[in-house]
């Protein structure tokens, strides 16, 4: 028997105080946050203590309620955004560090409370509701606006450089804010922790003494990993010409473009121009399919790029910057790989493990060239743990994609140097 599609009457809605409702929506972000989107009315029903029947005199349909979490999460941000701006003309005494911090923080106390409705703005989602698609591809341009001017009164205040470009870096920050909703990078760590941390890193960066472009680009690790980089290109030009590689191609695109757990080898086929018999031959099942994408994308940038960078003869600050390098490149060449994992993010529980770039090991290398580089000397920061530390380091390491597209690949590996290495702050002051 199927669930009946009930559409509360007006005076349904006028006689509820929004308790219910209420309790529906927490509950739903709850199971959503935890679980990710592939929650289902039912499991709301059952979390929430009512049939699925009664959860329809509240919200039409499970994409209703998505709208609504996004909804409140939007309002929740505009409204950091307008104390924001009013605390500008407060003459209340604060360094502008502080002033930052307070603003990155409530953007990362505001991501981990609606940690939902963040899974739904990590990709384009592939839904037919104009208003969902809407308010999950909506920039927070309030936040954005109020952070520009929050790092302009610093560099009035000569605590930043004149020479920072604020838009950008103000979207750089306040991604990182709203990734310290992602447990994969909070942790078990508070988001004002996290928050500070992630400004520090950005503000004023890690290295003791600021290298110079000229010496990150001589070094032995920028030097492998843009060996490793060159080689994407020519692989990708020589690689042979049929159909098998036409269709990994296409379903790349498709994955990255809808998301794995809509596509279907229907649409691979589809998009190919082929059979869907013939695909099936040619590639497989499609958890074959993801898989060998996947792992080519993995081996390219763990295997061969991490690797030979850690293996170089280089301080830590240089293999920091190289392993930069790999990853914006790899962001710019594969996209669609990058969109896959952000797919699949936002449908698994947000700790969920990488599903190709075996995170853990990642972090585990990425925590020892920080202690290698705090021992000697060369990098400073103040930190909860080795662990946060690796966490933020291997989140700021990567370049906002809009970011990229924005400024290029070559500027794109300057901001990361001038924040998470150099820092953007007025050494001079």
């Amino acid at each position: 028997m199927g669930r009946p599609r009930m559409t509360p009457k007006r005076s349904d809605r006028s006689s509820d105080d929004g308790t219910r409702r209420t309790e529906i929506l927490q509950t739903a972000a709850l199971l959503i946050a935890t679980s990710g989107l592939r929650t289902s009315l039912q499991e709301i029903a059952d979390a929430a203590g009512i049939l699925p029947g009664s959860l329809y005199h509240h919200f039409e349909s499970k994409e209703a309620i998505l709208v609504e979490l996004l909804r409140r999460y939007h309002d929740d941000l505009d409204r950091i955004a307008e104390q924001a701006m009013d605390r500008l003309d407060d003459a209340s005494p604060g360094s502008a560090f502080d002033r930052i911090v307070d603003l990155g923080s409530e953007i990362a106390q505001c991501a981990v409370t609606h940690r939902a409705a963040l899974q739904m703005t990590f990709y384009e989602a592939p839904t037919s509701n104009p208003e969902l698609a809407a308010l999950a591809q909506k920039r927070p341009s309030s936040v954005l606006e109020a952070m520009v001017q929050t790092l302009r009164a610093a560099r009035w205040s000569g605590y930043l450089r004149a020479d920072v470009d604020l838009p950008v870096l103000a979207d750089r920050i306040v991604q990182a804010m709203r990734q310290v909703g992602l447990d994969v990078i909070r942790h078990t760590a508070g988001a004002d922790k996290v928050a500070t941390l992630m400004c520090r890193i950005l503000l004023e960066g890690l290295a003791t003494v600021p290298p110079t472009d000229a010496a990150l680009d001589r070094s032995a690790a920028f030097l492998a990993a843009d060996e490793v980089v060159r080689s994407w290109s020519e692989e990708a030009e020589s690689a042979p010409d049929d159909k098998g590689a036409h269709v990994r191609a296409v379903a790349r695109a498709e994955f990255g473009r809808k998301g794995y757990e809509v596509t279907t080898i229907r649409d691979i086929a589809s998009a190919s121009g082929l059979g869907t018999g013939t695909v099936y031959r040619l590639i497989g099942s499609k958890e074959e399919l993801l898989a060998s994408i996947m792992q080519s994308f993995s081996e390219k940038i763990a295997g061969i790029g991490w690797t030979t960078v850690l293996r170089s003869d280089s301080t830590p600050v240089e293999k920091l910057d190289a392993l930069s390098w790999v990853h914006t490149n790899a962001l710019a060449q594969f996209g669609d790989e990058f969109r896959i994992q952000l797919a699949w993010m936002r449908q698994s529980p947000p700790d969920t493990p990488n599903i190709a770039w075996l995170f853990t090991k990642r972090l585990r290398q990425m925590k020892s060239v920080l202690v290698e580089g705090i021992r000697a000397g060369e990098i400073a920061i103040d930190s909860p743990s080795n662990e946060v530390l690796a966490r933020c380091v291997l989140g700021v390491s990567w370049i906002p994609e809009n970011i990229l597209h924005d400024i290029g690949i070559r500027p794109s590996l300057l901001h990361v140097r001038d924040t998470m290495l150099r820092g953007v702050i007025n050494r001079e002051q």
